[in-house]
């Protein structure tokens, strides 16, 4: 079982950034592959970036290359998604995700969810 946390949303201006953490407990989370997704009001679900078990393979939707960058500690049991550059477009709960079976862009294929943290990027 792993358990999962997120932290480090708030409310920043454009331009602006911001660092999310995701804190796992559980010392099988260093062998699984873990997603960021977001979700704003209204919307579906949407990936953000994957990064593999061992750190060396990463993947990031098209609306946040070069401006976001996933990276983990397994040491830590961490995975951070630092954001740079933000948009109001970027304004979502951002959700951390481990343990895929499937794409690794389609949530539904994640076994275990954190909480999620707000983001809040103000023109």
């Amino acid at each position: 079982q792993v358990q999962l946390v997120e932290s480090g949303g708030g409310l920043v201006q454009t331009g602006g950034s911001l660092r999310l953490s995701c804190a796992a407990s559980g010392r099988a989370f260093s062998r699984y592959a873990v997603g960021w997704f977001r979700q704003a009001p209204g919307k579906e679900r949407e990936f953000v970036a994957t990064i593999s078990w061992t750190g060396g393979t990463t993947y990031y939707a098209d609306s946040v290359q070069g401006r976001f960058t996933i990276s983990r500690d397994n040491a830590k049991n961490t995975v951070n998604l630092q954001m740079n550059s933000l948009k109001p477009e970027d304004t979502a709960v951002y959700y951390c995700a481990a343990d895929v079976s499937g794409k690794y862009y389609e949530s539904l294929g994640y076994k275990y969810w954190g909480q999620g943290t707000q983001v809040t990027v103000s023109s």
